[in-house]
């Protein structure tokens, strides 16, 4: 039976393994009503894995979950009912046409015949599609369609949503505008777990999840990422060439952490070693043209390559 008191999403251990391999190695995680979360990590980290034990598409190896209150091993059929689904590649049919595909869609998840045409016309009017409902989905640009597609997810009323790259590939303007409908549907209490290679993204979240190499390695959100203690003094190090300042960079004495962002270097610098003064004449030594190094605040893309690192390096330990 639902239990509406407690977390909409529940992740207790879960665990997933094929064969030998870990996809996903005891992930906790609970994610209350109305919440957005984002779940960002490298591509093969066991993002979409657990989106599809959470969905009940995928039998956990071991631990257990509850999605809107049902189990998703022993109630898996109330658990589909109960939630919306995106996956990575729209799930439309391109052949049929946008009200084709809301009528099949509608079918799908038994919305009643009564209540189809007010959901109907909501879908149309959130994708942006009104005058185009006889139009070939296939003929439709990537931000229609993943509005559509959204649409669709969402014509039962779901309580939780589960969205799995669903703007990989789209154009900003049509991201911006599909991280809006995510909100307008959060005000009204869905909950959401989207998965995103995006870091901008990430910051639309109320909290981030981090899974790295079947782990989760970071929860909380992003200002209170941001804020985490990375070990050392951050530097932005204007330089060029840059894969060269980068490799002279690995195996410097006190650089902890070298990445490019842009135009330029983050450095993080941790005691004993090169100071910030020392950057510019040790890469110059190395036919490397620099700048001065200047200390910044970490975002959350300097906190991902930061915990990414950090937990590849304990996993060779």
């Amino acid at each position: 039976m639902s239990d509406s008191a407690g977390p909409a999403v529940l992740a207790e251990g879960l665990s997933k393994s094929f064969g030998t391999f870990t996809a996903v190695d005891r992930l906790d995680l609970a994610i209350a009503p109305g919440e957005v979360v984002g779940f960002i990590g490298p591509n093969g980290a066991g993002k979409s894995t657990t989106i599809r034990m959470l969905s009940a598409l995928l039998r956990p190896t071991a631990g257990r979950a509850r999605v809107a209150g049902f189990d998703v091993v022993r109630e898996a059929n109330q658990v589909r009912a109960h939630i919306g689904y995106m996956s990575q590649t729209f799930s439309l049919y391109g052949s049929l046409t946008v009200a084709e595909n809301l009528r099949f869609f509608a079918g799908i998840y038994r919305v009643p015949p009564a209540m189809f045409e007010a959901r109907r016309r909501f879908a149309i009017a959130m994708a942006g599609l009104e005058g185009r409902e006889d139009a070939l989905v296939s003929t439709l640009a990537g931000g229609w369609k993943q509005r559509l597609a959204l649409g669709c997810a969402i014509l039962h009323r779901p309580p939780v949503l589960f969205l799995d790259e669903p703007t990989s590939g789209v154009e900003p303007e049509a991201r911006r505008l599909f991280w809006e409908l995510i909100h307008r549907l959060a005000a009204e209490r869905v909950t959401i777990l989207v998965s995103t290679h995006y870091m901008d993204e990430a910051e639309y979240c109320n909290r981030i999840a981090l899974i790295d190499r079947s782990r989760l390695v970071a929860l909380g959100s992003p200002g209170t990422l941001r804020r985490r203690e990375l070990g050392g003094t951050l530097l932005a190090l204007p330089c060029a060439p840059l894969g060269a300042a980068l490799a002279a960079l690995r195996d410097a004495p006190g650089v902890a952490e070298a990445a490019i962002f842009g135009d330029r270097l983050h450095v993080l610098l941790a005691a004993g070693g090169l100071s910030a003064d020392d950057l510019p004449a040790f890469l110059t030594a190395r036919g490397v043209s620099s700048g001065a190094a200047r200390p910044i605040d970490a975002s959350l893309e300097d906190v991902f390559v930061h915990l990414v690192a950090g937990h590849a390096a304990a996993a060779r330990a």
